[in-house]
C-alpha cells in the first residue's frame, strides 16, 4: 500500500509539472481594453525608444547560459496627462523582429502602468533581446518610462537587474 501512495504521488507531482509557457496571449486582453483612435487628438509629441532585455545571460562561461524572467514595465509618469504607446516590437539578439505585441494605439492614464513579460522558458530573444517602443504625448508632458526587470530564482539562489530605456528620437 505504502509503494502505491508513493507511486501515485509521483504520478501527481510529474502530471502537475506541465509547462505553462504561453507565448500567444501577451496581454492581449489588455491591449485591446486600451485600443484608442487618435484622429481626433492633436499636438502630440511623437517618441521612438530602446530597451534592452536579457532572456538569456552568461553563466561560468561563453558556453553556458541561463534563463531569465524578463518584465518590460511601460510607465506614464505624469500626473496630470494620459499618453499613448502606439508600438511595442521584440527583437531577437541578432535583431531579427520576433513579435509585434500591439501596433494600434493604446492609453496609459496619469501614473499607470503595464508590463510585457518574457516567460523564463521562452529563450527565442536570447542574450541580446530588446524592445522598440514608439509613443505619443501631450505637449509638455514627461516621456514614458519603459524599465526591464529580469529575475531568477533557484533553490535558494537569486539573481535579478534592471535597465532603462533610451530615446532614439
Amino acid at each position: 500500500m505504502k509503494t502505491f501512495l508513493s507511486l501515485l504521488l509521483c504520478i501527481v507531482l510529474i502530471s502537475s509539472c506541465e509547462s505553462t509557457k504561453d507565448t500567444d496571449v501577451f496581454h492581449s486582453e489588455n491591449w485591446n481594453k486600451r485600443q484608442i483612435d487618435l484622429s481626433s487628438k492633436d499636438s502630440l509629441n511623437y517618441g521612438k525608444s530602446y530597451l534592452s532585455i536579457y532572456s538569456q545571460i552568461y553563466s561560468i562561461s561563453q558556453h553556458k547560459t541561463h534563463n531569465l524572467t524578463a518584465m518590460a514595465s511601460l510607465r506614464n509618469v505624469s500626473d496630470r496627462d494620459t499618453i499613448y504607446l502606439t508600438s511595442a516590437k521584440y527583437y531577437d539578439t541578432h535583431g531579427v523582429l520576433l513579435r509585434t505585441y500591439f501596433d494600434t494605439p493604446i492609453f496609459l492614464a496619469p501614473l499607470e502602468t503595464t508590463e510585457i513579460i518574457i516567460d523564463e522558458l521562452d529563450i527565442e530573444g536570447g542574450t541580446g533581446s530588446n524592445f522598440i517602443f514608439e509613443w505619443l504625448i501631450p505637449e509638455d508632458s514627461p516621456e514614458p518610462l519603459f524599465e526591464g526587470i529580469m529575475n531568477s530564482t533557484v533553490g535558494q539562489q537569486g539573481l535579478s537587474f534592471t535597465t532603462q530605456a533610451v530615446r532614439l528620437k
